[in-house]
């Protein structure tokens, strides 16, 4: 019969001290029911359990925590309740032996099937035989089978128990594991994706197109006319050089200074086929985009290097997230990034990190790292405010189990195997990443290992008394 006394260390220490009487409620501290504690069986569930195998200590009639090693009576004479061993807490959660079978020779029938061990101390003392006995107090020691003593921390839980405690169960499985990194951000244009309109020579706007701030323009499309005198010479010069013909040479040095100039390509082809030359030149859109700026007003003068309009391609924008410091190290370029504003609720953008700034604000202790987003239907726009989720983490796979599986004491974590048919096992595990609700466990268990996800810490809690009490109850050596 595999049988560990919970109540075995308190009642050894009081017979130690010669008071054979209160165990800790004798002062009357109250205490909690320690079997219920453990997941051993309450009071209130001991009348419709089978009551069998020897005396192992009484207790109070009234069901107070106070303990007798031997049978006593109450100030007002009523006699204490004598617990037999089926009443007392069991680690394999097995049907009780009756007391014959716990004290039957090795030889007997009862024990036939199973080898005995050794016989220990049905008071959880470190007191073990090889043989059967008696302790002072006239119980028998409790028989130890082959199989029962497997010197681990393995305990054994009854189907009825596992559901009424709600354990769960899950498979260890390989997969990467990815912890988003959360931080805001703003939308920004791409620096790479903008341009202006401008002249290179002292012009006079003659006209500008029906194109205001915020329209959007296609490259090639006309956006003003210019009358510039610099350029109306050069291409008077590009025109005489044409008629005369007088080499490649003066031809090619008249076509670069039209071209320093800023005249569009379309513009000097006209000039080679109509030989005419144009009084004013049309500026066109160098992009498709939006136009950010329009500083050109009919009739004004502009001078060399006014900026006329400014256009942005906003079909590709940036997201320039604050990332802390403390949270760089787990950021690399390339990895996945979703990012959300608050006008398109519901609605995510994916994105990659392709830069991380090598600099941190000395103020915000934060660095920025920058997302680029596609932006087909041009709905981001330039400084909105975006929530953006980072993923950090391995993309290689990895043996994980859920969060829930992990019991973390500060100096350890533990991780409650199911050995199957009731059987668990704790065992110390070394914890890696973690993110979205998994555990990378790096050393302990391995892929494809049942592990529990809920109800762990009891189970746990079980095992540490067990091992704790096997430890005391070891078997000495032959002698």
């Amino acid at each position: 019969m595999k049988r560990i006394a919970l109540s075995g260390l308190a009642l050894a220490a009081a017979l130690a001290a010669g008071a054979g009487g209160y165990w800790a409620g004798g002062r009357g501290i109250a205490m909690p029911d320690a079997l219920e504690l453990f997941g051993g069986r309450s009071m209130a569930a001991e009348a419709t359990v089978q009551r069998s195998g020897p005396v192992i200590y009484h207790r109070a009639p009234d069901g107070r925590p106070i303990y007798s090693a031997a049978p006593r009576r109450t100030d007002d004479g009523r006699e204490f309740v004598a617990v037999l061993a089926s009443e007392d807490v069991s680690f394999d959660r097995t049907a009780p032996a009756s007391a014959a079978d716990s004290a039957a020779p090795a030889g007997s029938e009862a024990a036939a099937t199973r080898r005995i061990l050794y016989y220990r101390n049905p008071m959880g003392l470190a007191d073990t035989s090889p043989v059967p006995k008696k302790d002072s107090m006239g119980m028998d020691y409790v028989a130890v089978y082959e199989g029962e003593d497997t010197g681990g921390s393995i305990v054994r839980v009854a189907a009825g128990r596992l559901q009424q405690t709600g354990v769960r169960t899950e498979i260890a499985v390989r997969q990467p594991v990815v912890r988003p990194v959360l931080v805001p951000g703003t939308v920004q244009l791409d620096e790479r994706r903008i341009a202006v309109v401008a002249t290179r020579s002292d012009a006079f706007v003659e006209e500008i197109a029906n194109v205001t701030t915020g329209d959007r323009v296609t490259a090639g499309q006309s956006l003003v006319r210019l009358y510039s005198q610099e350029i109306a010479a050069a291409a008077a010069q590009y025109l005489t050089e044409l008629k005369i013909d007088t080499g490649s040479a003066r031809l090619g040095g008249a076509r670069q200074r039209l071209e320093n100039l800023g005249v569009p390509p379309r513009m000097i082809a006209e000039i080679e086929r109509t030989r005419i030359s144009p009084l004013t030149v049309t500026w066109t859109a160098p992009r498709d985009g939006v136009v950010l700026e329009r500083n050109a007003v009919e009739g004004m003068k502009a001078a060399t290097g006014d900026v006329l309009f400014r256009l942005a391609d906003i079909g590709t924008v940036w997201v320039l997230a604050d990332v802390p410091e403390y949270e760089l190290g787990s950021i690399a370029i390339g990895a996945r990034a979703t990012v959300r504003v608050r006008s398109q609720a519901g609605t995510s953008f994916e994105g990659r990190v392709a830069l991380i700034y090598p600099e941190v604000g000395a103020e915000t202790r934060t660095t920025r790292v920058r997302i680029e987003i596609p932006n087909p239907d041009g709905v981001l726009l330039p400084n909105m405010y975006a929530e953006v989720e980072i993923a950090s983490g391995g993309e290689e796979p990895v043996v994980t189990v859920s969060d829930s599986a992990v019991i973390d004491t500060g100096t350890r974590q533990v991780v409650i195997l199911d050995r199957g048919e009731g059987r668990f096992e704790p065992r110390e595990v070394t914890i890696g990443r973690r993110g979205r609700g998994m555990a990378e466990i790096r050393d302990g268990v391995n892929e494809g290992d049942r592990v529990v996800v809920s109800a762990n810490f009891l189970i746990d809690a079980e095992s540490n008394l067990k091992a704790a009490l096997s430890t005391m109850a070891a078997p000495e050596k032959a002698r």
